[in-house]
């Protein structure tokens, strides 16, 4: 028989998130405390769960946990947010409270890495907030524009693109060469012009910037458009990119 855990006090079931924290602050004597410690957010937006994974699974120095939204929306608050290095987002949510968006923003005021996948580019909608720490914004509807001059943003499944590589020399991306990717693609959104270009493409139905490094309050934020599925997780050119963009954001340096 399953054993039920529960808090002796209150005899309420443990929440999947408090098992989470709980099983993340037990682990932190046993692992490697040489490994890149992350926590994946996913939820909002299906994905390839086996193959993602597995790209991950692959990354020796680096670990991570999955968290599902909404509850990561609630997690940004607990102590245990503290021994993770880096945070990845591979969600597509519109929820959040006040009181999380508070929490959210602490986490930048106090250096918290994060690293933005694909599709996580179409969250929080209405805040405004949002976009500026992200450092750009698909815009889901027109009419919720501020710029009425900025078209509704538009995506395309199965595209080969060509990706260009900015400065090679780049921790992120160094020994990346120009590349070619099948994933699908984003139009039409907004890149904010502070944002430093990593990879860029010259398809007419794309975005020119696809990949940048963003600065909000105190903390470094890494945006990568491509991503879509499994196709796009075996490439060894995106592999190489994560990698090396998790292992910059777990120590940023210039750029």
């Amino acid at each position: 028989m399953k054993k039920i855990v529960y808090i002796k006090k209150t005899k309420k079931l443990l929440t999947p998130l408090l098992l989470l924290l709980i099983a993340m602050a037990a682990n932190i004597h046993c692992q490697d405390k040489e490994k890149i410690k992350t926590l994946i957010i996913t939820g909002g937006h299906d994905f390839e769960r086996a193959s993602f994974f597995k790209m991950f699974d692959e990354f020796t120095d680096i670990e991570y946990h999955e968290i599902i939204q909404p509850e990561a929306n609630q997690a940004y608050t607990s102590p245990m947010i503290d021994s993770v290095d880096v945070l990845i987002f591979y969600d597509m949510v519109q929820e959040i409270s006040a009181a999380q968006k508070a929490a959210f923003l602490t986490l930048l005021k106090n250096g918290k890495s994060m690293l933005f996948l694909h599709h996580s580019l179409v969250s929080y909608q209405d805040w405004d907030e949002f976009s500026k720490i992200i450092g750009g914004k698909y815009y889901l509807k027109n009419e919720d524009n501020e710029d009425p001059e900025q078209p509704q943003s538009n995506y395309k499944h199965d595209v080969d693109l060509q990706i260009s590589v900015v400065n090679k020399n780049h921790p992120v991306t160094q020994d990346i060469p120009d590349f070619q990717i099948h994933d699908e693609i984003y139009g039409k959104y907004l890149v904010l012009p502070g944002v430093y270009p990593l990879l860029t493409t010259n398809s007419p139905e794309s975005g020119e910037i696809i990949a940048w490094i963003n600065h909000y309050r105190n903390a470094s934020i890494i945006y990568i458009q491509s991503g879509h599925d499994h196709v796009a997780y075996e490439n060894a050119n995106y592999r190489k990119l994560i990698g090396q963009a998790i292992r910059w954001l777990a120590e940023p340096g210039p750029y």
